[in-house]
C-alpha cells in the first residue's frame, strides 16, 4: 500500500510539473504574439488620431530617411501600397549616382567596365489621414536602417473655424452692400465706390474659403516625404574596346590578293582611258605625217 501510494504522490508531482511548463509555454507564446513587431511598427506612429466625436481638425506629416535593401524595389512597394490605401504620389526622383568607374582591358577587342554607384529616392506621398499609420507600417517593411522619423500633427481647429467665421461675415457684408446699392445708391459715383467695396469683399471672402478648403485638404489627406538610399553597388559590363580597333590588320595573302585586284582594275581604267582618246591620235598622226613630208620635200627643193 505505502509503494502504490507513494506512485501516486509521484505521478501527481509529475502531472502538476508537466501542466505548469505547459502553462508557461502558453503564456510566453501569448505575450510574444501580443508584443508588436519592433523592426515593422519602428516608424508607426498613433499621434494626434481623431477620435469620433471629436471636433479637433490635425494635419499630419511625417519625414523620414531610412536605408532600404533595394531603393528601386521599396520604390515600387511603396507605390503600390499608397495607390491601395487610396493615396497618391506627388513626387518621386529615382536616381543613381556614380562614384567610381574603372575600365580594365581584358583581351585585344574587350573592356570591363566596372562602376560602382548607389541609388537614391525622394519621395513625397499623400494618403487618406486614417490610412497614415497603416501606410507607416507597410513603409517600415522596407526599412534596414532608420536613419529619422518626423512625424507633426498640426491642431488646425480654431484656424479652420476662423476662416468660416470670417468668410460669413465678408459675405454678410457682401449682401448688405448689394442691397444698399439696389436700394439706395443714386449717385454714379456712389455707385461704382459701393460697387468696388463689393468686388473687394467677394475677393477676400473667396481667399477665405479658399484657405479653409486647403486646409481641409490637409487635414484629410496626410503628407509624407520620404528618402530612401541603400549600400553602394558594383556592376560589371562587357564591351567593345574601339581604342584598339585601328591595330587590328588584314592578312598578308589577302592585301596582296587585294592589291592586285586594285593594279588590274587601274590598268584597264588606263587602257580604256587610251582607247577613248583614238581620234585624237588619229588627227596627230595625220599631221605628223603631213609635216614629215612636207618638210621633206623642202630639203629636197633646197
Amino acid at each position: 500500500m505505502q509503494t502504490i501510494a507513494k506512485l501516486g504522490v509521484i505521478t501527481f508531482v509529475f502531472s502538476v510539473l508537466f501542466f505548469s511548463c505547459k502553462k508557461s509555454e502558453a503564456s510566453v507564446e501569448e505575450i510574444a504574439s501580443a508584443t508588436p513587431n519592433q523592426e515593422n511598427n519602428a516608424i508607426s506612429s498613433s499621434a494626434a488620431v481623431e477620435q469620433k466625436g471629436e471636433n479637433r481638425k490635425f494635419i499630419r506629416t511625417a519625414d523620414i530617411k531610412f536605408k532600404a535593401k533595394n531603393v528601386t524595389q521599396a520604390t515600387y512597394a511603396i507605390e503600390n501600397a499608397t495607390r491601395n490605401f487610396g493615396g497618391y504620389v506627388c513626387y518621386t526622383n529615382l536616381q543613381s549616382t556614380v562614384s567610381d568607374q574603372i575600365k580594365t582591358k581584358i583581351s585585344q577587342d574587350s573592356i570591363m567596365e566596372t562602376t560602382t554607384f548607389s541609388i537614391e529616392n525622394n519621395m513625397t506621398i499623400r494618403v487618406p489621414n486614417t490610412k497614415l499609420d497603416t501606410l507607416l507600417k507597410t513603409i517600415s517593411k522596407q526599412i534596414v536602417f532608420l536613419d529619422y522619423r518626423l512625424i507633426k500633427a498640426d491642431d488646425v481647429s480654431l484656424e479652420i473655424l476662423k476662416n468660416q467665421f470670417n468668410q460669413n461675415r465678408k459675405t454678410a457684408h457682401q449682401n448688405r452692400l448689394e442691397k444698399a446699392i439696389a436700394t439706395k445708391g443714386k449717385k454714379l459715383n456712389d455707385i461704382a465706390t459701393a460697387e468696388n467695396e463689393v468686388a473687394n469683399q467677394k475677393e477676400q471672402s473667396d481667399a477665405s474659403k479658399i484657405e479653409t478648403i486647403s486646409m481641409q485638404d490637409q487635414v484629410n489627406f496626410s503628407t509624407i516625404k520620404l528618402e530612401l538610399y541603400q549600400n553602394e553597388a558594383v556592376k560589371q559590363e562587357r564591351i567593345a574596346n574601339s581604342k584598339d580597333l585601328n591595330s587590328y590588320q588584314t592578312n598578308l595573302g589577302i592585301e596582296i590578293i587585294d592589291a592586285l585586284k586594285n593594279g588590274w582594275y587601274m590598268l584597264k581604267e588606263i587602257i580604256i582611258f587610251f582607247f577613248n582618246l583614238w581620234a585624237l591620235f588619229l588627227i596627230g598622226g595625220v599631221i605628223f605625217l603631213v609635216s614629215k613630208k612636207y618638210l621633206r620635200k623642202k630639203s629636197e627643193n633646197c
